[in-house]
This record gives structure tokens, sequence and C-alpha cells, in this order.
């Protein structure tokens, strides 16, 4: 991770007078929700924040869960989870499918008023006997209980990351119910033995969106990168506060 910030800057920053349009993906609005500040120095400056370390059962979970679905997908059944949870839809039949997962690429739509290329890469995709497309989101972690709900703060994230996708789709004439799920996957600790795999309890978790805070966000990352000068760090931003008290160490301040 050290090689990271060793002369490397962002290729993709932006230049308010240049005419090309520049992307933005999923991941950087919400950057600029949590703080237009590490926004405008990662995409304006070009200095981002330090990457997390990848989550490789994370990853790997997304990948099984995918490769589960599209058997289905291909064979036009539902899978046993949709049975379990009383949900009338199957995967998709997209030819766009692939494409539309893939990082770096995703679903994309070109904003005229901002000239943005907005982005982002779904996990899947199903559709109910309506013709209505819904927007899958998978998630992997391990914690006590069952997960029923995204009831904490710091999944608001998720709601927004959901919310941006039927916003995408929709803009990509893809007719998108406002109801979306959650295929949440919990690893399980309370087996007697681990036996060289780790078990899951599958919950299915549903969320209505309401994509229609995206337009007006877009117009305020276009302001903020616009400006000469560097905006405000939100109070409760840890990659500020960090640099804040680094500052105030190397000064002498404290």
């Amino acid at each position: 991770m050290s090689e990271y910030y060793r002369g490397k800057r962002s290729k993709n920053i932006y230049n308010p007078n240049d005419r090309e349009p520049f992307k933005i993906s999923r991941s950087k609005i919400d950057l600029y929700l949590n703080c237009p500040r590490c926004l405008y120095i990662d995409r304006r400056l070009g200095v981002g924040t330090p990457p997390g370390f990848p989550f490789t059962i994370n990853s790997a979970v997304d990948k099984l869960l995918k490769q589960e679905f599209d058997i289905h997908r291909k064979s036009g059944t539902r899978h046993p989870l949709l049975e379990k949870y009383g949900v009338d839809a199957i995967p998709a039949r997209v030819s766009e499918i692939n494409e539309w997962r893939e990082n770096f690429k995703g679903v994309q739509m070109y904003h005229e008023p901002t000239n943005f290329i907005v982005t982002g890469a779904i996990d899947d995709l199903w559709i109910n006997k309506s013709g209505e497309h819904i927007v899958v989101d998978y998630k992997a972690t391990s914690k006590e209980g069952e997960i029923v709900s995204l009831d904490q703060d710091w999944q608001d994230s998720y709601k927004r990351q959901m919310e941006i996708y039927q916003w995408l789709l929709r803009r990509n004439n893809i007719n998108v119910s406002d109801i979306g799920y959650f295929v949440y996957c919990n690893g399980k600790t309370d087996t007697e033995a681990f036996g060289g795999k780790i078990e899951f309890d599958v919950t299915l978790i549903p969320y209505k969106g309401d994509d229609g805070w995206v337009e007006q966000t877009l117009y305020d990352i276009k302001e903020t990168l616009n400006s000469e000068e560097v905006p405000e760090a939100s109070p409760d931003c840890d990659f500020c506060l960090y640099r804040e008290e680094v500052e105030k160490v190397l000064n002498g301040k404290e």
C-alpha cells in the first residue's frame, strides 16, 4: 500500500476548462456526500484518500453468488432464496449484464447538464412478472444475530448505492422497480469446528429506493469542482480530522 503514494496521483483529474466529458463513479458521488473536501482533493487536486485493504472473502462470496444466480438466469428459473421470501422474480436476461457488473465500467449514463459520465457497477438484476427490473446488491459480513434490516447509520451508503444504480438504469431506459434487494450473507461463528469452511446465513432485505436526490447532487459536485477554493471539511470526516491533527503536531501546536 505504501507504493500508492510514492509519486502516484490520480489520472482522472477534473479540469473546469476541459470540454471532454468527465467520468464520475458511484463511489466518488458517495465520497462527496461524506466529505466534499475529500472529493475535491481527490478529483481536482489529484490526491486520493488512502485505499482500503481488499476484502477478499467478500469478493469470493460476491463471485460465487453471481455464478449461482447465473445458473438460474440461463435456465430461466427462480432461485430458492426468492422462493423462500416469496419474491416473484427471476434473474433478468440482459445482454449487458456482464458489462454492467464490471468495475470501472458498469452502467453508464451521460449527464449533459454537468458533462459528467456517471458510472456504477451493479451486482445483479432480477425481473418480475410485471416487467420491472429489480436492482440487487450482495453484501457479506460476520456478526452476531440475524441481519434483517439496514438500520445502522453507516449502512446509509448502501441505500444510496442502490438508489444510484436505480437512477442509472432508468436513464438507460430500463423499467426499474422502486424496490431493490440486498442479499446479505452473514458468516456463522457458532459451529463446533472450522472444518476448512465457513457457513453463511443468507437473508434477503428489501429496500424501497428514492433516487430523487441524485440529480441535484451532480449539480452540487459540478459547482464544487469548478470552484478555485477547497471546500470545508465535513466535521466527522476521519481523513480530514487526521490531516488536521498531523498539521497541528508538525507545526508545534500540540
